[in-house]
């Protein structure tokens, strides 16, 4: 990032990252139709992956600025989940009080949240004090039970998506999340965009060497081994028949 700031100074590069305000106020849009489609009455909480922290930026900022115009009556509570390994938000939080942040050397198979040095860590944490949110963190085991309980329902998510749902579970049993509120968790990535973590989970070789393979091991009802196919029109067919017999 230190890099990247100094390059798009001496040349003409245009910065399309967390750190450009237009993208955050187009990552506003999804906040705008979450309202619409609940008819203007916003969920109790909506939860969000934690990684460079422009989604949840940009959903507490739309929801602040539609409060102000008068289109909601409430604001929701915007909840940040962070893998256990690429949490400076969540460090940042316990150890700091969101003043000043805690940079990680971030390691989780949740990809598109492992960052340590989250851009628009200042905006995030203006948004979960603006709506009274908080942030959890999720072991990489919770990942992989939530991505696959989420695939049970026909979602293809990548697992930094599911971490919406394993830290539901937490925020549950802690009390702040109650059973009889409205929930919305924000799934940010499709399932091919992190498909070797999907294809490791089912082949059950995810944790394989990790220390965790008894942890695991109530996953395997959840597994379904890979089909491995010839890569021809014949063969993709005979297959197709016979799942849909």
């Amino acid at each position: 990032m230190q890099v990247l700031n100094e390059v798009v100074q001496r040349m003409p590069i245009y910065l399309l990252n967390s750190v450009n305000p237009y993208r955050l106020e187009g990552q506003k849009t999804s906040a705008l139709e979450l309202a619409e489609q609940f008819d203007w009455q916003v969920p109790d909480h909506v939860i969000v992956p934690g990684g460079n922290l422009a989604n949840s930026s940009a959903l507490g900022k739309a929801f602040l600025e539609m409060k102000d115009l008068g289109l909601i009556s409430s604001l929701p509570r915007i909840s940040i989940i962070q893998a256990e390994g690429a949490n400076p938000l969540v460090r940042t939080l316990r150890e700091t009080g969101g003043k000043e942040l805690v940079r990680v050397q971030a390691e989780t198979m949740a990809t598109a949240i492992r960052i340590g040095n989250p851009a628009s860590w200042k905006k995030a944490v203006r948004v979960l004090q603006a709506t009274n949110g908080t942030a959890e963190q999720v072991s990489e085991v919770e990942i992989a039970v939530a991505k696959a309980e989420i695939g049970e329902d026909g979602i293809g998510c990548e697992p930094a998506s599911a971490v919406t749902l394993a830290g539901l579970k937490k925020l549950l049993k802690q009390g702040f999340v109650q059973p009889n509120q409205t929930v919305v968790l924000i799934l940010t990535g499709h399932l091919l965009k992190d498909p070797e973590f999907t294809l490791r989970f089912h082949r059950g070789d995810l944790f394989a060497g990790s220390g965790q393979e008894k942890e695991t091991q109530s996953l395997s009802g959840q597994q379904r081994a890979p089909v491995v196919l010839e890569a021809s029109v014949d063969a993709v067919i005979r297959t197709a028949e016979k799942f849909s017999n």
